[in-house]
């Protein structure tokens, strides 16, 4: 499985494992909370029901109609997932790369 997540963002969705993606938020210097591991959960659904990652203004608009709509906020996304929210919300929710993502 450690093998898998090598590359910088998962080419196989059911690869995916809460391990996996704390393995990589350690990359990053990132510690994964019930917070982080709820909006990855979140991108996950997005990606199951349309086929491809959410870039930020999709993933806000879905985090505010499945969560709460406090953490449907580009400050909050940015807390949790700095520099870039939707790249690292894919990369660590092992989705592709959003296609508007630089």
């Amino acid at each position: 499985m450690v093998e898998s997540i090598a590359v910088s963002y998962l080419d196989k969705l059911p690869a995916w494992t809460e391990c996996s993606a704390r393995q990589l938020a350690a990359e990053d210097h990132l510690e994964l909370t019930d917070a982080h591991l709820e909006i990855l959960l979140v991108a996950r659904q997005f990606y199951a029901d349309f086929g491809f990652s959410p870039s930020m203004r999709p993933l806000i608009r879905y985090i505010a109609d499945h969560l709460d709509l406090a953490k449907a906020r580009s400050i909050y996304l940015m807390q949790l997932f700095p520099p870039s929210p939707a790249k690292a919300v894919a990369r660590l929710a092992g989705l592709p790369k959003p296609k508007n993502c630089l």
